[in-house]
């Protein structure tokens, strides 16, 4: 497979009703990158090639490492005559200290539960990540409308149905980004990595919607980009739930055609509204 190439061609079997035919099909590709920081290995991650310098950046800034684009220096390939085929990226940063050793951990973030060992809330207030002080508000008629906004532009994943998407949207419902990885979190580390090139960061006036579950991780990495608000079409775990409450961000699950439960912060969709578990059928009025 030709390296940056999000999907490959495979040739398989489908059996149905009429028996079995042999036909091609794509399949999401799935390679390792390294992340590099002035030259030092940082993290491995599986992810789906494209888009990987704001994969990178994007990494480092809902990680901790980094809060602004003046830091980086300077991204690209450690060995620039390889270029990308070397699945690595490197990072030269500037005006940034941190504890290198603490941060080189030999870890694999495996694509589908995102990059382990931080599981418990102490950790991110450790980071001092701060609640959210957005007082941006959203109209339910918009959130119900992003789901189908989302899935008309994955287009790898109508190639392949394997990849997941992270699409950054105004509280108007405009879709700004989007991003398609077979890892979640990676997903969502393009969006950022993007915003943060691009000199969005904080994105306190934007909505993320993920087309998977609303997991800590998810819920983590949106409050480093200081996104006031993310909706899931699936459930989020208690954990994102408890980091969401503490830190005032909107989070919303189960988002699909004109139904949602919102587990945290809806005074964004009902300005006054109590911190209660609400569900919410738009269909029953």
């Amino acid at each position: 497979m030709a390296h940056g190439v999000s999907t490959e061609p495979a040739q398989v079997s489908e059996w149905t009703d009429a028996g079995l035919r042999a036909h091609g099909d794509w399949l999401a590709a799935e390679e390792p990158l390294e992340i590099r920081v002035n030259g030092r290995s940082l993290a491995v991650t599986m992810r789906t090639p494209g888009n990987d310098e704001e994969l990178a950046v994007g990494f480092l800034l809902t990680e901790g490492i980094i809060e602004c684009r003046e830091q980086i220096a300077a991204i690209g390939p450690p060995d620039p005559a390889k270029g990308p085929a070397c699945n690595m990226v490197n990072v030269e940063l500037r005006d940034c200290v941190f504890d290198a050793e603490r941060l080189q951990r030999s870890f694999f973030a495996a694509s589908s539960c995102g990059i382990c060992g931080k599981a418990t809330i102490d950790a991110i207030r450790s980071r001092g990540l701060c609640a959210l002080t957005s007082e941006v508000t959203l109209d339910p008629e918009v959130l119900c409308g992003l789901p189908n906004i989302l899935r008309a532009n994955q287009q790898v994943f109508g190639r392949t149905g394997g990849l997941h998407a992270a699409g950054l949207f105004t509280v108007s419902g405009d879709l700004l980004a989007l991003r398609e990885d077979i890892g979640r979190h990676n997903a969502v580390d393009k969006i950022a990595g993007w915003a943060l090139r691009n000199d969005g960061i904080p994105l306190s006036n934007h909505v993320l919607m993920v087309s998977g579950r609303g997991g800590f991780e998810i819920v983590q990495k949106a409050l480093a980009a200081g996104i006031p608000v993310v909706a899931s079409v699936s459930a989020p775990s208690s954990l994102a739930v408890a980091l969401a409450r503490e830190l005032n961000q909107t989070l919303i699950g189960f988002l699909r055609e004109r139904r949602f439960v919102v587990y945290a912060g809806e005074q964004r969709l009902w300005p006054g509204a109590r911190e209660k578990p609400l569900l919410v059928n738009l269909d029953s009025r």
